[in-house]
């Protein structure tokens, strides 16, 4: 079976994010677009070799020649026309966050739990080899128990006309790249945090460029979560755990396809490991499918989201901003 995918609008992050994997997965086909703009979408078609293009995401989604969505439209909007597709019948593949906030993700995830169709959050990094062999580490319990856990994620992202810096469409730099920060605490933790404090740099009222929160779970672990898209703190992409009996430090999650380094020291000793150029965008196209077309599971279920954007929230309410809210419609 092919899986018959639509794009819903023309986003930049497309091409890297499904249209370049798509070639390289068997099994995907990218069969449509649509964007609010016709003629934007015509052209997007023409330039990545797109068969049809619609002049609404109604249409879109509408479309029975198509079986799932990609849905890389602004924060705000994901919710709305992802609860759209499941109501179609279509498989989705919604970019992070999944939603505005974790009410409207436990909305989500409630309809997806009532109908066949696959909600999928395009955490990709979680596909890579890199992140399936630290899940691996931690579960053979070489670092102990784990105490602390400390996540960066910064990236240098003029904001001043960008969407993610729009709160009608649910910005924020904690939204954008901070939503990997805490899906990766999350993780690397094993446990549900609580946020104790949490401080943002705004870009305007209401705007985060920055956030910095710690955290702490129920089980004794600690640590912080600090992210930016412009601050002093450039770049960072990194994260550190610290067990009983070893730490662990990942070096560029997001694009180790880019470079990264996994660091271990325990009772075993020092190293170093790496794994290859491999996109991660590619493993997370190629999980997609397998959950579509297979039944197999994946990690990054609606279900999980809504445990993320349980701690975004708190983070937004802590740093005295107020959670995000959904586009009207």
């Amino acid at each position: 079976m092919t899986l018959r995918l639509g794009v819903l609008g023309a986003a930049r992050i497309t091409p890297a994010a499904v249209l370049k994997p798509a070639h390289l997965v068997d099994g995907v086909e990218v069969v449509a677009v649509a964007a609010r703009d016709r003629a934007k979408a015509s052209a997007f078609a023409e330039r990545h070799g797109i068969s049809t293009v619609h002049g609404s995401y109604a249409d879109l989604i509408a479309d029975p020649e198509i079986d799932a969505i990609y849905n890389p439209l602004p924060n705000g909007l994901h919710g709305r026309t992802t609860l759209e597709a499941l109501d179609a019948g279509k498989h989705v593949l919604c970019e992070k966050p999944l939603t505005a906030n974790a009410e409207e993700a436990a909305l989500v995830a409630e309809r997806a739990r009532g109908v066949a169709p696959v909600v999928f959050e395009a955490f990709h990094y979680r596909y890579h080899p890199l992140m399936v062999r630290v899940e691996e580490i931690l579960r053979s319990g070489e670092l102990g128990q784990i105490r602390e856990v400390n996540t960066s994620m910064c990236v240098p992202v003029p904001m001043g006309k960008d969407i993610r810096g729009d709160l009608s469409l649910a910005g924020g730099a904690a939204m954008d790249i901070g939503c990997y920060a805490v899906n990766l605490w999350r993780v690397l933790a094993g446990a549900e945090p609580t946020v104790q404090s949490a401080r943002a740099t705004l870009l305007r009222p209401g705007i985060d460029r920055a956030m910095v929160a710690s955290l702490a779970t129920a089980t004794g672990v600690i640590g912080s979560v600090t992210c930016s898209l412009w601050s002093w703190r450039l770049l960072a992409a990194s994260a550190t755990v610290v067990g009983t009996t070893g730490r662990l430090r990942i070096i560029n999650p997001l694009q180790p396809q880019v470079f990264h380094r996994l660091q271990v020291r325990s009772a075993a000793g020092r190293r170093a490991e790496t794994f290859g150029r491999s996109a991660t965008y590619t493993h997370q196209l190629t999980a997609f499918r397998d959950a579509c077309v297979d039944g197999k599971p994946f990690p990054t279920t609606a279900d999980d989201a809504v445990a993320t954007m349980e701690v975004l929230d708190q983070m937004y309410e802590g740093s005295g901003l107020g959670r995000r809210m959904p586009t009207p419609a």
